[in-house]
């Protein structure tokens, strides 16, 4: 099961942790300690995704003791709370790790799905939804709280998105377990990072006239996603009779239309001129998202198909039990505003980019300079260099996004738009941080798979190929006390296609690889003073 990437309307919303956000309205953080109440036992499940990474920290600052379960929790040893909560490995199918990681919790959030992961991710997501409610029960877990998707009143469930449907058949699942649940149903979540957010920016920011699909007339009732925070934590501690879904929303309804306008007016940009046209299919107006935006196909889909109908809450009923701030939810316009504030200062947590791409490779770097696992294709690059090395390692680690890949810029350009054509993430998901980077990490089309501070880069790839791919960059020192950069790009091809892949490529690894050394080193502010560039060759 995949980590929640995204807030997809009506699918998994987002939320943000905009710290100082409270003191500016005179509030507490949404996980503020209770005077004398006792932390309880927390499972997140969804940890290295983009709402788990956000919720354990307010969980923690709530007092709570909080464990994590995921796949792979080496992503998680980077993050700034993972010294201060517990990480287990186990992925939601299966019910051994699931069982085991539920011992001694008092309230499990569910916070992963299968979005994206086929044509038969509804059938999953059932699978992993009934194994962890057996399992809850089982383990005499108070309490199972989960993030879901706010239905359209009066629309039978059969003409929904299959998103939508899944969330709401996950819901029923929980709900049916036998341990108290809570589920939260939201529509569109204003958080800087997230899917839904910076689809709205990109869109209204590049493009000052626009041929909209239909949907953007749609009202919906976007919330804050500090105001959801506050309900995930608060949800921790309702009583133990109570056992329903809750509607939240935001202070405003508004259609997607009237949020261009006012974030256009929130980042001081002119007023937008948008002209809906029926033509736009939500497949047709995903692609267009996902030329404009960093957001792809694959997740501005399903985000378009849920827009078809009007999303607002009915009721209001979370207010009885995790009662609003003074003033009420927050409005839209103070959402974005913090949202974009964030990312003005470089200050995003996690990002809709943080969770691993469905069908992208996740094989770590084979270790066995002789791997027996097939051929393994390497291209090396050694550059002795005349600048400090902390110098070097700055721009290793401020390397893609806007800093761009140090060679032929058009070549790059190009592999990211045809990543884009044939379903990929492209180039455009850019960098979490300018200057700093964490395992986990998404950058453009690669994965920081392992990273050591001053040292060692090592980025797998997530565009599609005909194979596995690794590139790394590393700071070193020979045995003359000289800094040396270090480069390796490595291809373990799939069938005959992939080594007709490498081969196909191998004439443009002199520019492409070669150009990154050679700029790298000189944006260093040093020269090369020695230099070997050997051509990959393959191994049997």
């Amino acid at each position: 099961m995949r980590d929640v990437p995204n807030d997809l309307p009506h699918d998994v919303p987002d939320q943000d942790q905009d710290q100082g956000q409270g003191q500016a309205q005179g509030q507490d953080r949404p996980g503020g300690r209770e005077p004398g109440a006792k932390g309880l036992r927390c499972l997140v499940t969804g940890a290295t995704g983009y709402i788990g990474g956000r919720l354990v920290p307010e969980l923690l600052a709530a007092g709570h003791t909080v464990r994590c379960l995921a796949r792979t929790p080496d992503k998680l040893r980077d993050h700034p709370w993972a010294g201060e909560a517990e990480i287990v490995r186990g992925d939601v199918t299966d019910p051994v790790s699931v069982g085991a990681a539920l011992q001694g919790i008092d309230v499990a959030y569910y916070l992963v799905h299968a979005l994206g992961t086929g044509h038969d991710f509804a059938a999953t997501d059932r699978r992993a939804a009934r194994t962890f409610a057996e399992q809850a029960k089982a383990a005499g877990v108070r309490r199972i709280v989960y993030l879901g998707g706010l239905t359209p009143a009066g629309v039978p469930e059969s003409e929904l998105s299959p998103h939508l449907r899944s969330r709401a058949e996950v819901g029923r699942i929980l709900l049916d377990s036998g341990v108290p649940t809570a589920v939260l149903r939201a529509a569109v979540i204003i958080g800087s990072g997230s899917a839904s957010f910076e689809m709205l920016r990109y869109l209204t920011e590049r493009l000052p006239v626009m041929v909209t699909p239909s949907w953007v007339r749609t009202s919906l009732q976007p919330i804050a996603v500090r105001d959801v925070l506050r309900y995930l934590v608060g949800c921790a501690r309702l009583p133990d009779d109570v056992s329903r879904a809750f509607d939240i929303g935001g202070a405003d309804v508004l259609t997607y239309r009237d949020m261009m306008q006012r974030y256009a007016a929130v980042a001081g940009l002119p007023r937008r001129l948008i002209m809906p046209v029926p033509v736009l299919t939500p497949r047709l107006s995903s692609h267009w998202v996902g030329l404009v935006t960093p957001v792809p196909a694959s997740i501005a889909r399903p985000l378009a198909e849920s827009l078809r109908h009007e999303v607002v809450c009915h009721e209001r009923d979370i207010a009885r039990y995790v009662p609003d701030p003074p003033g009420g939810p927050m409005t839209f316009d103070r959402s974005a505003e913090l949202a974009l504030r964030r990312i003005q200062q470089a200050q995003v947590s996690t990002r809709w980019s943080s969770a691993s791409v469905a069908g992208a490779p996740s094989d770590p770097l084979p270790t066995d300079p002789d791997w027996a696992g097939g051929s393994l294709y390497t291209d090396e690059r050694e550059l002795t260099v005349d600048a400090p090395r902390e110098s070097l390692w700055r721009v290793i680690e401020g390397i893609g996004g806007e800093n761009g890949w140090y060679s032929f810029p058009l070549a790059w350009a190009v592999r990211g738009r045809l990543d884009r054509l044939v379903g990929g993430v492209g180039l455009r998901r850019g960098r979490r941080d300018a200057q700093h980077l964490r395992v986990g990490d998404s950058l453009d089309f690669w994965r920081v798979e392992e990273i050591e501070p001053g040292r060692l880069l090592r980025l797998r790839a997530e565009m599609r190929l005909p194979g596995l791919a690794w590139l790394e960059l590393r700071a070193d020192r020979n045995e003359k006390g000289l800094t040396v950069y270090r480069q390796r790009a490595l291809f373990h091809p799939q069938g005959l296609l992939g080594h007709a892949y490498w081969w196909g490529i191998s004439p443009f690894h002199a520019s492409v690889f070669g150009g990154m050394a050679r700029n790298i080193v000189r944006t260093a502010g040093g020269s090369a003073t020695g230099r070997r560039e050997p051509t990959g060759v393959g191994r049997g």
